[in-house]
């Protein structure tokens, strides 16, 4: 089995699955820990439909998708903050496919398509009950940082410096 990762339309059918089903992910861990129920469903449709991914189009950003053996496992998105500045999006991989290398391949590959779109620095957020997440981005060479941004749902920021 092989992983491959290639640019992708945020507006792609193959997209639009991946963000679906990384927002239910990342949504209903939220409410399960927090409040101890899944997303509602109607929330869950609009908070998707609300963020369509155009910030990951270019000519200032990049969504990747990458495939296990020729499937859509998983996603990772680029945007510039500024002209120097990226910003990293929607990392992630269907769970039976974690612990394969897709991850940390995705997230090269998102860096590369940063440093192709002239940036030199990429920051991320992401929260406390994402730990693998975050000892993913710590074994990549990010550095924890203050907050680059006021997401609300954010508790720790990374940096990596791009050469």
């Amino acid at each position: 089995m092989t992983w491959t990762v290639a640019p992708e339309p945020y507006d792609s059918p193959v997209a639009a699955a991946l963000w679906r089903a990384y927002y239910t992910e990342v949504s209903d861990r939220w409410y399960l820990l927090h409040e101890g129920r899944r997303t509602d469903p109607e929330e869950l449709e609009r908070e998707i439909a609300a963020q369509p991914g155009a910030e990951l189009a270019p000519p200032r950003g990049r969504l990747l998708v990458a495939r296990y053996d020729g499937e859509p496992a998983g996603t990772a998105g680029v945007r510039l903050l500024d002209d120097t500045t990226a910003e990293l999006r929607r990392v992630f991989l269907y769970e039976p496919l974690r612990g394969r290398g897709g991850a940390a391949l995705l997230v090269r590959a998102a860096e590369d398509a940063a440093r192709a779109l002239g940036a030199g620095r990429i920051v991320l957020d992401t929260r406390s009950d994402l730990v693998r997440a975050r000892a993913l981005y710590a074994r990549l060479g990010y550095e924890e940082t203050e907050p680059h941004n006021d997401e609300p749902y954010a508790d720790h920021w990374f940096s990596k410096r791009l050469a």
